[in-house]
């Protein structure tokens, strides 16, 4: 997934942070990233797992390393050399045969709507919302005051989004409230609208924010309102 956020696409989505943010004393931070991770790990685990498991269906085939062309000859020496050398064009083959699976699989799985589709769903999951958890941090968004910082997290290549939510504004708010945000977000990435799909993520956010932590007398911006593309 491929998409273009503008200098423009900022704005917008800084002023429906600043619009949510003025009727609450909580904080709402944006983060979209193209990548967390590159699963390469995952290609090796398939690619060594085919290596290992898929030339074993050709032993009771038969094998024999005389499959390959040029690696045995129609010629036999002495009783013991000749098995001697068939063991070693066998093993060979065998080999040749395991780089080429190990290879083929590693590259297949190394293309990226692939590597999605074999990686397992837990996976994901897991490393989006530990990136997640990590911008989160990172942008000091567990040090605020009452504890109401919320972080929206949108991971192109996995299709996922993560809404983290401090603990002060976590222990009041029912988990729809975030799954609301999180679909309406996801269905305007679909459609290729980011920014939409953003400011309506953060209308929802704002709204239960307002809801249970409303302006302070002393009202600082503690976080600064943007979005972060990484």
């Amino acid at each position: 997934m491929v998409m273009r956020v503008t200098p423009d696409d900022h704005a917008l989505v800084v002023a429906a942070i600043a619009e949510a943010e003025s009727r609450t004393s909580g904080e709402i931070f944006c983060v979209m990233a193209k990548r967390v991770s590159s699963y390469r790990d995952v290609s090796l685990a398939w690619a060594a797992a085919a290596a290992l498991l898929l030339p074993l269906g050709l032993i009771p085939l038969g094998f024999e390393g005389a499959w390959l062309p040029g690696v045995s000859g129609n010629w036999e020496a002495a009783h013991l050399a000749a098995r001697d050398a068939t063991v070693g064009a066998a093993i060979s083959t065998y080999a040749l045969i395991q780089s080429v699976t190990f290879l083929a699989v590693f590259g297949l799985t190394s293309i990226p709507m692939i590597r999605r589709w074999v990686t397992p769903a837990g996976v994901r999951r897991s490393r989006v919302r530990r990136a997640a958890l990590h911008q989160f941090l990172a942008h000091g968004l567990h040090v605020t005051e009452a504890r109401t910082g919320v972080m929206i997290f949108a991971a192109l290549s996995d299709h996922q989004v993560e809404i983290i939510a401090d603990k002060g504004i976590f222990e009041k708010v029912d988990a729809d409230v975030w799954a609301k945000a999180c679909a309406a977000l996801v269905r305007e990435m679909r459609d290729n609208r980011p920014v939409s799909g953003f400011q309506q993520a953060i209308a929802l956010c704002g709204g239960v924010l307002a809801e249970h932590f409303p302006p302070r007398a002393n009202n600082p911006n503690e976080v600064v309102d943007r979005l972060v593309v990484i």
